[in-house]
């Protein structure tokens, strides 16, 4: 099967690697562009930032990564011409000042510039770390004395030690002494006859599935159909057999036949198990039981049959196969000990019933030669039945393998004939190989073709829940969202993958699943997307080509989901009462907006760096 091999971007990659080790740890910060003079905008914010001060991240794309938008009336003048002189300066920079969050909520902030360099040693991104310390500032105005302000402050120091370690929590495991559970032979007795009076009771409380297919949960109908279908087997197969042995109670030998009773419970097993048989490796270990367990009955009809040649023919017991193995064990006098007659019993069953008998126990006598006949009949059919249903089962285990390795040799017959350079049937082999190893070669479109359309927009609806549960799409009717479902479709891109090319027709707006990529222009990174980015434009109802203002670049693997402009606008057509809240609401959703002619600002900045 597929193995990603992991295709490395060229370049950008420590983009990634920024995001993804800050990210996830509540750690509240942006990554302002550094090559952007005098702007410097936000590529990247962190979900932390954006609790913190109450902004959407599509909210804050191309603002300043100085981050005038939190600025105040309390916020110092000074403080905030450090803030600009230290990113003209590319320099590191702490300080403590007071910002404001969206809904004008007044908060002290921790604020930590740390420029980034890349291989080159050139700073191309500023990473400003936000941390709100309002209630330590509180702490702090409480303070009276000095030596409190010192203690507090050494506590402080402890505790940001303390947080950076793993404790790990160990308990002592009190010794208890272990008793033997001795049970007496009344408690055997009692175990012996309970487990089958239960199920019997249990049976007369479940409900069974009537032959129309409804599941009938009446008492009385339960009780009836239990009584004329299984109750009669059970009472049989109830019966305690073993005590019989336990007391030495002497009894007709037809008596203990009736212990094959219980085999037609199988029945009932069999139609349990009916759910699974989807499953391969479960059918197959159920043939291979099946088939064990009848060698095993076969094995002890033989036994029976060399016994009773024994003790009832005295004009052919000396050549009986029984009586063979004992001259073979030099063990004449008792006889073959039961353990070595069952062993090669089952050695005899099973080769007979697999038609590969070595001739080394065989069949002496008329009874035995009948039985032998009667057990090769026996394996004609099972090696038919069993080892055919294994030998499909074992091809349907392996037809996805197969499949695969066709398709990918139909790949690389494509490149050889086509004589296709080695990069771009490298890129072709990564992709494929990825895809496969997402989807497992399974076309969705192709299986859900045959289902109803009520069916088959429940199914999109469920597998596109994620994009369908953005704040776009909140105001939609169900019906507008099945609607929309029905249009998804999903995409994939490898690393330093172009999703888009600048200047090319905007054809859908994007969805990101997974991984990270980047939005660049004139080799200046714009924006970094992540996992729940949406990229597009905001003018998707005039029939209009929109062109691109920017490439859109994968720095990793990522899984994608687009609806195409096309369609998005015939759904919109149906349900005009969402269109308008879409059209007002998408400019802010877009983590980035794709059309040519919007974010001016940076794109005229990036001109002049």
């Amino acid at each position: 099967m597929p193995v990603m091999r992991g295709l490395l971007a060229p370049q950008n990659t420590f983009l990634d690697t920024i995001a993804t080790r800050f990210d996830g740890t509540h750690s509240n910060f942006v990554l302002g562009n550094a090559q952007v003079q005098s702007l410097y905008p936000i590529v990247y914010c962190s979900d932390g930032f954006c609790e913190l001060t109450g902004y959407a991240r599509a909210e804050l794309m191309q603002k300043s990564c100085a981050c005038h938008f939190l600025y105040g009336p309390e916020t110092s003048d000074r403080l905030m011409a450090q803030i600009q002189g230290a990113l003209d300066e590319r320099r590191e920079f702490k300080t403590e000042l007071v910002f404001y969050k969206k809904g004008g909520t007044q908060f002290w902030c921790l604020l930590d510039i740390v420029p980034i360099k890349n291989e080159k040693g050139e700073v191309v991104l500023f990473l400003v770390s936000h941390k709100d310390i309002t209630d330590n500032k509180k702490v702090q105005d409480e303070e009276q004395s000095p030596e409190r302000g010192e203690c507090r402050y050494l506590n402080d120091g402890i505790y940001q030690i303390n947080i950076s370690v793993l404790y790990q929590l160990s308990g002592h495991l009190q010794k208890q002494d272990k008793s033997k559970l001795k049970i007496n032979n009344f408690s055997k007795i009692f175990f012996f006859l309970y487990i089958p009076v239960t199920d019997i009771v249990l049976n007369f409380r479940t409900t069974f599935v009537s032959t129309s297919g409804q599941v009938v949960y009446d008492a009385r109908s339960i009780c009836v159909h239990y009584v004329t279908t299984w109750l009669f087997v059970d009472l049989i197969a109830a019966l305690p057999f073993d005590l019989l042995y336990a007391f030495n109670v002497s009894v007709y030998f037809g008596v203990h036949l009736l212990k094959t009773v219980r085999l037609l419970r199988l029945l009932r097993l069999l139609q349990k198990l009916e759910r699974y048989s989807q499953y391969s490796a479960v059918v197959l270990t159920l043939l291979m039981s099946m088939f064990g367990l009848l060698a095993h009955w076969m094995a002890c009809v033989w036994y029976v049959i060399g016994r009773s040649e024994i003790e009832n023919s005295p004009g052919s017991w000396d050549i009986g196969w029984l009586h063979e193995l004992g001259k073979r064990l030099a063990v004449l006098g008792g006889g073959p000990s039961i353990r070595s007659s069952y062993v090669t019993s089952l050695y005899f069953a099973l080769s007979s019933l697999t038609s590969v008998g070595f001739g080394n126990v065989s069949a002496n006598t008329d009874s035995e030669k009948i039985f032998s006949i009667c057990t090769m009949l026996i394996g004609a059919l099972m090696h038919a039945a069993v080892f055919g249903n294994v030998t499909a089962i074992i091809q349907r285990m392996y037809s996805r393998r197969s499949l695969y390795h066709t398709r990918t040799k139909d790949l690389k017959d494509f490149i050889r004939v086509h004589r296709l350079p080695k990069a771009l049937a490298q890129r072709m082999l990564e992709c494929f190989q990825t895809t496969w190893s997402v989807n497992n070669g399974i076309d969705v479109s192709e299986l859900l073709k045959d289902f109803p359309d009520e069916l088959r927009a429940d199914i999109a609806m469920h597998l596109n829940k994620e994009l369908l549960q953005l704040p776009l799409f909140e105001s939609a009717s169900r019906g507008c969202l099945r609607s929309l479902s029905l249009i998804i479709k999903t995409s994939f891109c490898a690393p330093a993958e172009f999703l888009i090319r600048q200047g090319d027709a905007l054809q859908a707006i994007y969805f990101v699943c997974s991984g990270s990529m980047e939005v660049l222009k004139d080799n200046t990174v714009l924006a970094i997307l992540g996992k729940g980015d949406l990229i597009g434009s905001d003018s998707l109802t005039k029939e209009q080509v929109i062109k691109t203002n920017a490439n859109v670049k994968a720095l990793t693997y990522c899984d994608l989901q687009y609806i195409s402009l096309k369609g998005l606008r015939e759904v919109l057509r149906l349900y005009p009462e969402y269109a308008q809240k879409f059209v007002s609401e998408i400019q802010h959703d877009l983590t980035y907006n794709l059309r040519e002619g919007s974010g001016a600002d940076v794109s005229d900045a990036c001109k002049h760096t």
